[in-house]
Order: structure tokens, then C-alpha cells, then sequence
């Protein structure tokens, strides 16, 4: 299993360490990567992902998974979030049809 977001696409960056004597050594910035489990509203479901924290807290800000889906680019995002991010505006469409009508 990769270490990227599933909604961000935020991955893995390269760095040095640097010692005090200002010696360099590669190392490895892992993303802060958690598996959580999300709800639609529209579709009321719930889906597993695995994102980082930074992911988490701004759909929280957007106000929930649907509102970050709205927004979210589509090269950033994994082809399971995709999916669902497709399913996510059906939903919406449908229900704007259904309250115009």
C-alpha cells in the first residue's frame, strides 16, 4: 500500500538530516497518514479512507465529505475517491432535479 492520501494525493518527500557538524544524510518525510471512515450525506454511506491529518481537518472546514468532493481537483484524488466523487454529483444532480420539478 502506497503512502499517499487518498484525497489530497500528498505522498512521501525526500530531505536531509544535518548533523551539527553540518554532515548530510537522505531521509524519508512521511505524510501523517490515517485510516478513518467518512459519511456521505447524499448518499448515506460511510467509506474508509486513508488520508492525513491535513486532509481530515479540511473537510471538516468545507463542512463534510460531500462539500470537499465539490471542490476537490480530480488529479488529486485516488480512483476509489474519484469514483466516489462522481457518485457524490449524480446524487446532487438528481436531487436538484427532483426540487426544481
Amino acid at each position: 500500500m502506497s503512502r499517499r492520501c487518498e484525497l489530497t494525493g500528498k505522498g512521501v518527500m525526500v530531505g536531509n538530516n544535518v548533523s551539527h557538524a553540518k554532515n548530510r544524510t537522505r531521509r524519508r518525510f512521511l505524510p501523517n497518514l490515517n485510516e478513518v471512515t467518512l459519511t456521505s450525506e447524499l448518499l448515506g454511506q460511510s467509506h474508509k479512507f486513508r488520508i492525513c491529518a491535513a486532509a481530515l481537518r479540511t473537510v471538516d472546514h468545507r463542512g463534510g465529505l460531500d462539500a470537499f468532493m465539490a471542490k476537490a481537483a480530480d488529479a488529486d484524488l485516488s480512483p476509489k475517491a474519484l469514483k466516489l466523487k462522481r457518485e457524490i454529483a449524480k446524487a446532487s444532480q438528481a436531487l436538484a432535479g427532483d426540487t426544481a420539478a
